[in-house]
C-alpha cells in the first residue's frame, strides 16, 4: 500500500478498479486533483478526530468530478449528480451494501453545496472538506507546509486555479441551466459568452401562480 504524505492510499480490487475507471475517464488534471481531494480529506478527518471509512472516502473522491467529463455533458442534470450517479452504480455492482453506497452518492452530490455536508456522515463531510481545501484553499493552514508539498510532489498541479476553472466551465457550458442555486454559475458568468444568470426572485414572480 503506498503512501503520501502519511496518509495510505487504499488498494483493495475495489479502489484498484476505481482508481483505473477514473483515469481512464478523466484527464491528468481531474485525475491528479481526485486524487489530492482523498489525501487531504484524510489529513483533515484526522485533524479532526473522524473515524472513517477509507474505501468509501477514496471513492467518494475519485468521483467527484466524473461528472465534468464529455459522455455526461449534453444532459440537463447537475454534473455532481453524474458522477454520484456513477459511483453509486459501481459500488453496487461490487456488492457494496446500499447504505454504503448511498453515503458515497451523497458525498459527490453535496460536494459543491456549502455547510451542508459538514454536519453529515464522516465520508461526506471529508470528501467536502478535500474538495474544499484543493480548490478553495480552506483549510489550507490545517496541513503543515511540509505535508502540502508531498501532495503536490504525487500529485502535481501545474496552472491548477486557471486549468480547473476551464474545466469546470467546459463540463457545464452546454447545460447552463443546471447552475442554479450554486456556484457554478459564477463559473459560467466569467467563462461563457452570452450566458444569464438565472435568477431565483423572476423564477418565483414569473411562476403560473396569479398571486
Amino acid at each position: 500500500m503506498s503512501e503520501i504524505a502519511g496518509i495510505k492510499i487504499p488498494d483493495s480490487k475495489l479502489a484498484q478498479e476505481a482508481t483505473e475507471l477514473v483515469r481512464e475517464a478523466t484527464d491528468d488534471l481531474i485525475y491528479h486533483h481526485s486524487r489530492r481531494v482523498f489525501v487531504w480529506g484524510a489529513l483533515q478527518g484526522a485533524n479532526r478526530g473522524l473515524s472513517f471509512d477509507p474505501e468509501l472516502l477514496y471513492v467518494g473522491a475519485m468521483f467527484h468530478d466524473l461528472g465534468l467529463t464529455e459522455p455526461y455533458r449534453d444532459n440537463d442534470r447537475r454534473f455532481e449528480i453524474d458522477g454520484a450517479d456513477e459511483a453509486r452504480a459501481f459500488l453496487l455492482a461490487r456488492g457494496v451494501d446500499a447504505d454504503s453506497a448511498r453515503i458515497v452518492w451523497e458525498a459527490i452530490a453535496l460536494h459543491t453545496t456549502p455547510e451542508i455536508p459538514g454536519l453529515m456522515a464522516p465520508e461526506i463531510a471529508l470528501v467536502t472538506a478535500g474538495v474544499e481545501l484543493d480548490v478553495l484553499g480552506i483549510g489550507y493552514h490545517d496541513v503543515s507546509e511540509e505535508t502540502r508539498a508531498a501532495v503536490v510532489a504525487a500529485h502535481p498541479r501545474p496552472d491548477f486555479k486557471n486549468n480547473i476553472l476551464q474545466a469546470f466551465n467546459d463540463g457545464i457550458t452546454r447545460r447552463p441551466g443546471t447552475t442554479f442555486g450554486n456556484v457554478k454559475a459564477d463559473v459560467l458568468a466569467a467563462y461563457t459568452d452570452g450566458y444569464v444568470r438565472p435568477n431565483f426572485v423572476d423564477v418565483i414572480k414569473n411562476s403560473a401562480w396569479a398571486e
